[in-house]
């Protein structure tokens, strides 16, 4: 089948003939408007517009585009444009497509915003989503009373299932990530304190730095983005196929059936994963000790276990329950937030990957602050 094709055919009485031929399809090449609109512009003759299509075999959507284009170039010149050469639907798609102007500023990018409006626009929208998650939040509470009250409404074998994704199938990363994490704490510790002959503080450094705060942060990223996203994904998902419109319809609370489980679940399991972070990573620091500064690991231990309090160990475990906390409310307010098409999960998915890490590094600093103050 031969592609569309247009013949430009000049008239004595100042007619511009049209011919179209061929087949007309938005997948093959097709002649654009700007050839005809060429032409006029070299002819200042040309008075009208007529069309022949005794050589058309089929078309689709690219024709009437390419027509609608003829027309609007007929009207911003002031030429007549005689369409009766055209078959009646193509008329009847003409005549549709044209009975509507289009909206100004319908199409995206057909204003564009100086830098003044596009800095409130992004000021707005960020207090807006602050207000949606102060929102969120306070209806997560409002669940939690209603759990302690035994009024809330999830299923066990929910919980069991979640605590079982983020607390035994997440062993292996936090493992590999806090050993090491201990091994670079311990070789930058090792390259400064060697010049003082006071390898052995090694373990000083690396046990409090993995207790009080590494261990936790270290731990809570790792569950961001492992956890956090899918937990925006699960639920963005759901969103998206009406499951948690039909929890609704039910007479139970998306919030309390789908949150409240993930959220218990994350505080449950955070603070476990980070004491066994805190033991990998001080592994992971005897490991360059023992290797690197040639000291015994019963010396090493020790060591560690003098420097290290009580309450730097619960400290970062109390730190890691928060920053659960806040990769459940992360993962899950994104979720909700979703839109509803398949690719709106994907950016949920990343925003609470990046809202989870935001909320878990300024906590660390309010936390290091906060416990500064008090003398922990």
């Amino acid at each position: 089948m031969i592609d569309g094709s247009i013949g430009l055919e000049p008239k004595d009485d100042g007619v511009l003939l049209i011919r179209l031929s061929g087949g007309w399809h938005l997948g093959h090449g097709r002649p654009s408007a700007v050839e005809v609109e060429r032409r006029i512009a070299s002819s200042p003759v040309v008075r009208s517009v007529a069309y022949d299509t005794g050589e058309l075999s089929i078309w689709d959507s690219s024709l009437v585009n390419f027509l609608h284009g003829v027309g609007v170039v007929c009207r911003q010149r002031g030429i007549v444009e005689d369409r009766s050469g055209l078959p009646n639907g193509m008329r009847q798609l003409l005549a549709l497509a044209e009975s509507v102007p289009q909206r100004t500023g319908a199409r995206p990018g057909s204003k564009r915003l100086s830098l003044v409006e596009q800095v409130g626009t992004e000021v707005v929208g960020y207090a807006r989503s602050f207000g949606d998650f102060i929102d969120f939040f306070g209806r997560l509470c409002i669940a939690f009373a209603r759990m302690f009250a035994g009024k809330a409404r999830f299923r066990t074998s929910d919980l069991l299932a979640i605590i079982q994704q983020c607390g035994a199938d997440a062993l292996l990363i936090v493992s590999l990530i806090s050993y090491l994490v201990g091994v670079i704490l311990a070789f930058m510790g090792a390259v400064q304190l060697q010049q003082f002959g006071a390898a052995i503080y090694v373990a000083d450094l690396v046990g409090i730095g993995v207790t009080r705060e590494m261990g936790a942060m270290m731990t809570a990223i790792i569950m961001a983005g492992r956890t956090g996203a899918a937990f925006a994904a699960q639920l963005g998902t759901m969103k998206v196929t009406q499951e948690t419109d039909a929890l609704t319809t039910t007479g139970l609370s998306p919030m309390e059936f789908l949150v409240l489980p993930r959220t218990i679940a994350l505080i449950l399991m955070m603070p476990l994963l980070c004491l066994y972070s805190d033991f990998v990573g001080i592994l992971g620091g005897a490991s360059v000790g023992v290797g690197m500064l040639h000291l015994s690991f019963t010396v090493y231990i020790k060591e560690t276990i003098a420097a290290v309090t009580l309450g730097d160990v619960f400290g970062g475990l109390f730190k890691s329950a928060v920053y659960g906390v806040l990769i459940a409310v992360a993962g899950c307010w994104r979720g909700f937030q979703c839109g509803s098409s398949s690719s709106a999960v994907g950016d949920a998915a990343t925003s609470a990957v990046v809202s989870g890490i935001v909320m878990i590094v300024t906590a660390c600093g309010l936390f290091a602050v906060i416990f500064n103050i008090l003398g922990i």
